[in-house]
């Protein structure tokens, strides 16, 4: 796949966390004019202004990341959970929000959300972060439904064990525990590299990908399919 996003402005949040800076070089060798924003969309007005400062955008991906809490679930408290759902859930129907009426007006668009495995198979210690991101997903499903006549495509990526500076910076990367349990828990027997995850969300960004509406993508080394 070569030159799939030629002539398309592609808008990446948090663009140097989670899966921002993969994304960014792939969709930028695809052919894409990339908007690298590090702007902190947790505050309410933060995502309408972002949409407006960028200008004309064709893709929007929605990629948001936060330290996930190991929080016993009896012990989680209510500024953590608010804080955790101001991180991952709120941007989203403020982004949508703001950036729907620009794709109405150009004939169409397309919304990626960057999510996560955890929201697909129970983990221990993360009930907060796990309901965050099953609200995300819950939410491109819906909202993929909705737009989908109006020629604008909302999916996800949902992924585990994938390289990333976020959640799998290179001290856990060479922790031997952490070594043992991908070995354990991982069918792939390695982390899904960043640039394997980067290519196939630059085909669900582009015209090739059409006809996926409200679709979730698990990538996560067979993780979350197990």
């Amino acid at each position: 796949m070569q030159n799939a996003l030629n002539g398309q402005r592609v808008l990446v949040t948090q663009a140097t966390e989670f899966m921002g800076p993969a994304f960014c070089e792939v969709f930028a060798e695809q052919g894409a004019e990339v908007v690298a924003s590090t702007a902190d969309l947790s505050p309410p007005g933060a995502a309408e202004e972002l949409v407006q400062q960028a200008g004309p955008i064709d893709v929007l991906v929605a990629n948001l990341s936060i330290v996930a809490p190991g929080t016993p679930a009896a012990e989680v408290d209510d500024d953590e959970w608010r804080r955790v759902f101001a991180a991952l859930v709120d941007p989203l129907p403020r982004l949508t929000r703001a950036i729907v009426p620009h794709f109405l007006r150009r004939g169409g668009g397309k919304i990626l959300v960057i999510g996560s495995a955890s929201a697909l198979r129970g983990m221990k210690r993360a009930s907060t972060y796990s309901a965050a991101r099953g609200a995300q997903l819950a939410y491109v499903q819906a909202v993929g439904v909705e737009l989908a006549p109006k020629n604008i495509q909302v999916n996800a990526i949902a992924q585990n064990f994938v390289d990333n500076p976020t959640y799998f910076p290179p001290a856990v990367q060479a922790n031997p525990r952490f070594q043992d349990r991908l070995a354990r828990e991982v069918p792939l027997g390695r982390l899904v590299m960043a640039r394997e995850d980067a290519l196939f969300a630059a085909y669900l960004c582009s015209a090739a990908a059409n006809c996926f509406v409200g679709q979730v993508f698990p990538i996560s080394g067979g993780w979350a399919t197990r």
